[in-house]
């Protein structure tokens, strides 16, 4: 008795008798130009440029403007790359899960780029920093001394 299973004509892909199954469209939230939105949204927020998480991520930066144009489509991998680079979660790339955004900085990319930079420096240099804005902000009249006290 033959088996059907490994008859040579029952997986042909012509013909009649093909039993490949039919390739259909992927239905789901894959919409490349929703995710690439999203992918620069967050670069922008954490205040990096593209050569910055390129080099974090051993990657060309071509390649980082390919994804967030929506040209090319992110791997699975490279999207989890990103999301710990970008300190978000993948589900919050792929849009099912609302972005958390909180503080005023990841809405000016300047700002955040700047903290970023500030973060590097070495404490005492971040102190002196820190005293040189709070003054600037005590003579601006945006500093309480409520602020100062929460500071501490």
């Amino acid at each position: 008795m033959e088996s059907r299973l490994f008859r040579e004509d029952s997986y042909t892909a012509s013909g009649k008798g093909d039993r490949l199954p039919k390739l259909r469209k992927l239905a789901g939230p894959t919409d490349e130009q929703a995710i690439a939105k999203r992918l620069r949204e967050a670069r922008l927020r954490r205040g990096l440029m593209q050569t910055d998480l390129a080099a974090s991520l051993g990657i060309d930066q071509s390649l980082i403007s390919e994804y967030e144009r929506g040209v090319v489509r992110v791997h699975g991998t490279l999207l989890a790359a990103f999301a710990r680079e970008l300190k978000v979660s993948a589900d919050e790339l792929l849009g099912l899960k609302r972005s958390r955004r909180n503080g005023d900085a990841e809405h000016d990319p300047r700002l955040a780029r700047r903290l970023q930079l500030i973060r590097k420096l070495p404490k005492r240099d971040k102190q002196a920093l820190l005293r040189s804005i709070d003054n600037f902000l005590r003579g601006a009249g945006v500093l309480s001394d409520l602020s100062d006290k929460r500071r501490a």
